[in-house]
This record gives structure tokens, sequence and C-alpha cells, in this order.
């Protein structure tokens, strides 16, 4: 039954591509199939901390990894930020909530293993402000974890901790504004779990500052193990 009600939907409201925004082609696909190719997937050699590609074999960390100290053990993304920065724009922004089925059926498949090997107990969204959640009509971190967790079978705590100060947009601050704009920013909302090891999902990694936020707070909280898995990732020197 639900088969046949998902084929009807699907004839009226079509599945959009991650990549074109157009119905997919096929229509029962997640992505069209002449669209795929323009996803770029980060590669080896990695940075062993952040997993950023970075260009040199001899190097085990990244630029940024190599200067800092981060409070999550290890963590890895699926693409390069520059090959899907409009896919996850329309994900976050424009209701694009779709999407996350493919995102996450491609983390399955090429992060699987390093997913595996954490042995979670937990996948941890991280969360948006609760204005900033309202406006937007959901959480998109929260929305690929779920669909992840339908893959891998590992739950979603949705509610572990909360964003309890509103933060100014990333984007336009450097690493040390990021730092301080995210000083006191999450606070953990349930002290009745107890969690060895989280993986935490995320968008976008750029320097770390989000997810080592949401680290700190985690490990003062017990957890032992802290990992990640964002879609996107930048280059690393």
């Amino acid at each position: 039954m639900n088969t046949f009600l998902d084929t009807v939907l699907s004839l009226f409201y079509p599945r959009r591509c991650p990549v074109c925004d157009g119905p997919v082609k096929p229509w029962n696909a997640l992505i069209c199939r002449e669209c795929r190719p323009a996803l770029t997937y980060s590669k080896p050699p990695r940075c062993m901390k952040c997993g950023k590609q970075i260009g040199d074999e001899e190097k085990e960390y990244c630029a940024d990894c190599a200067g800092r100290v981060h409070f999550y053990d290890r963590g890895r993304a699926l693409f390069a930020y520059s090959s899907v920065s409009d896919s996850i724009a329309r994900f976050k922004y424009r209701g694009r909530r779709e999407y996350a089925a493919f995102y996450a059926a491609c983390m399955a498949e090429r992060l699987g293993d390093f997913i595996s090997a954490c042995e979670a107990d937990a996948f941890v969204p991280v969360p948006l402000h609760k204005s900033r959640k309202q406006r937007r009509g959901y959480n998109q971190a929260e929305v690929l974890a779920r669909e992840l967790s339908a893959l891998t079978g590992i739950p979603v705590y949705g509610n572990l901790i909360g964003r309890v100060k509103k933060t100014a947009p990333m984007k336009e601050l450097s690493a040390v504004e990021r730092q301080n704009n995210l000083k006191k920013a999450f606070k953990i909302l349930r002290n009745d779990v107890k969690l060895n090891t989280i993986i935490i999902i995320d968008d976008i990694y750029t320097t770390g500052s989000t997810i080592d936020a949401v680290s700190r707070e985690l490990k003062n909280a017990g957890v032992e193990k802290v990992y990640f898995v964002a879609l996107a990732i930048g280059r690393g020197m």
C-alpha cells in the first residue's frame, strides 16, 4: 500500500534532483543519471584528523589540524564542498529535505566503513537555535541523521544537546571569531542518557569550530569518543 501511495505521490510531486533541482530522471531514482558526474567526492590523501583532502601524501594532517587541538577524535566528509555548495544551500534554505535520501545513501556507501569502525551508540545532529529552526521549519542535520539512521540502524538522539545561544552566521567569520561566536552556544539537555561513543552529523565542515564546541559539551558530559560525519568539506593544505 505504501509503495502504491509513494508512486502516486511521485507522479504529482516528483522528487527533485539534488544537482539540477529538476524532476529526477528516471522518476524513481534519487538523482538524475546525467547529473551524478557533477559531484566530486572527498578522496585520499586525507588529513588523519578531519578528513580534508590534502595535496601532499607525506603529510598526516592539514595545516588547520596541525596547528590546533580539536575536541573531537576523528571525522570524515562525503563531498568536496565546491561541487555541492548550491545543492546544500537548497537543502538548508529552500525546503529540499528530499535531498537527504540521496545524501544518506551516498554516505552509507562511501563512508560506511568509517561509520562502522566508530562503533557509535548514537548519531547526534548539530542543533539549530530554536528561532532559526522555527523560521526554517526543520534542522537539516537532523533530517540527514534520520535518513542515515534508517540505513545503518544507529539511533538518532536529536534532543541530547541544544543550541542555547543565537550565534552569528559562521561563513563570514574568521577562525578565531568562529570560536568566540560559539562560546557557551551549546548545552546538554538530557543527563539521563549514558552514551560512550557518538557520531556528530553536520552539513559542512570548515574549520571544525562547531564540531569542537559540540564535542566539548559531549565530552564534559561523559562521552568518551566523539566522531563526526559531514556532507561536505573544503580542501586542506
